[in-house]
């Protein structure tokens, strides 16, 4: 959350010459709602089976980058899809996090106090990410052109 997966994803597709999808935007396109009314109507396992059935979707007929919802690989079905795969973790420290996400609108898991909830969030999930991601990149204090250019260099390396 706030490691700029949509932004870098788009910057990196447009780098790369392939298509970009969110899969979040997936989701609310299947479910007709957004990701937040999602959660309060239905709950959170109820969109991680969306998101798992998007992530499979857009893995069988996407052919270029994917950019996942952060809580999207605590689900180990999606963990599995993603096994065969480059995977990407874009690292962000909480003070950039925090930064990034502000007040935290519009993210259902950040209700109540955003810098406490983000710290937690990222501490529960960083060890789930460092052990799927074939790549790993650092984006605090940089630009998301930055961090592209770092991405499509590394991916490059590890054809």
């Amino acid at each position: 959350m706030g490691a700029g997966k949509t932004t870098v994803g788009r910057l990196l597709a447009d780098e790369l010459g392939v298509g970009f999808l969110d899969s979040d935007h997936a989701v609310e396109e299947h479910a007709g709602k957004a990701v937040q009314d999602i959660f309060v109507d239905d709950g959170e396992a109820a969109f991680r089976a969306l998101e798992r059935e998007a992530v499979a979707a857009a893995l069988a007929g996407h052919d270029g980058v994917l950019a996942l919802g952060g809580g999207a690989v605590l689900d180990a079905g999606t963990r599995a899809l993603l096994a065969d795969h480059r995977v990407v973790f874009l690292r962000v420290g909480l003070s950039d996090a925090v930064k990034r996400v502000g007040l935290g609108a519009g993210r259902p898991l950040l209700l109540g106090n955003v810098r406490s909830r983000v710290k937690q969030l990222l501490d529960e999930r960083t060890p789930v990410y460092e052990g799927l991601a074939t790549i790993s990149v650092d984006t605090d204090d940089r630009s998301p052109q930055d961090v592209v250019a770092e991405v499509a260099e590394r991916l490059r390396e590890a054809r």
